[in-house]
């Protein structure tokens, strides 16, 4: 993605995709790539007992560190997201020092199966609770969980934009559509994933 390539040692870690079908408005499919976070997240902290925290977008961080992350892309009908899970690398096997691992982290499960089978059970729970509310986060309590599982929200964060522009200031919360609400110099951003490169929290 972006000319970027990503690789990782054999069986050291869980890549797959799922396709999804959502019958809701189109306004609210912005939702799905929370909706996952917001899952795997929860599967993880129950299974691997880990404290694993979402940064938005896309990200599952534990602490600073990224442990997962998870791309969404529209496939006709459908969209399709998948996640890239470190499980079982070594420190001189991550691509990047800030990255981490299931193993590094010392958690509790490091079997693959058990674990997709987490992330998956969890994120079928999500999806069939939004996808009945039609897509309306607050009503399915999708909105409330992601707030309670973000690293972002309440953090300063520096956005950074198409051509060379970005916002800093404080993440202040998600509105109805899943895009990200921050207060800079008294003016408050409201900035879809479209927008968004990168969030980076700030040291």
């Amino acid at each position: 993605r972006l000319g970027r390539t990503w690789t990782a040692p054999p069986r050291s870690g869980l890549t797959f995709s799922i396709l999804l079908k959502p019958d809701v408005p189109a306004t609210a499919q912005g939702w799905l790539t929370l909706l996952y976070g917001v899952a795997a997240a929860s599967a993880l902290r129950r299974l691997a007992e880990v404290d694993v925290r979402v940064k938005w977008p896309n990200d599952l961080l534990i602490g600073e560190r990224k442990l997962a992350g998870i791309l969404a892309e529209r496939a006709e009908s459908g969209v399709v997201i998948g996640m890239g899970l470190n499980v079982s690398l070594r420190r001189e096997e991550l691509p990047v020092e800030t990255a981490t691992s299931l193993a590094i982290e010392e958690a509790a499960c490091l079997d693959r199966d058990p674990l997709l089978r987490a992330v998956l059970r969890e994120v079928e729970s999500h999806y069939r609770e939004w996808t009945d509310a039609k897509g309306d986060a607050e009503a399915c309590g999708l909105r409330p969980a992601y707030l309670a599982a973000s690293a972002t929200v309440g953090r300063q964060v520096r956005v950074e934009l198409p051509g060379q522009q970005a916002v800093t200031g404080t993440a202040t919360g998600v509105d109805q559509f899943g895009h990200l609400q921050v207060e800079s110099a008294g003016e408050r951003y409201t900035l879809s994933a479209g927008d968004v490169v990168h969030v980076r929290l700030a040291d």
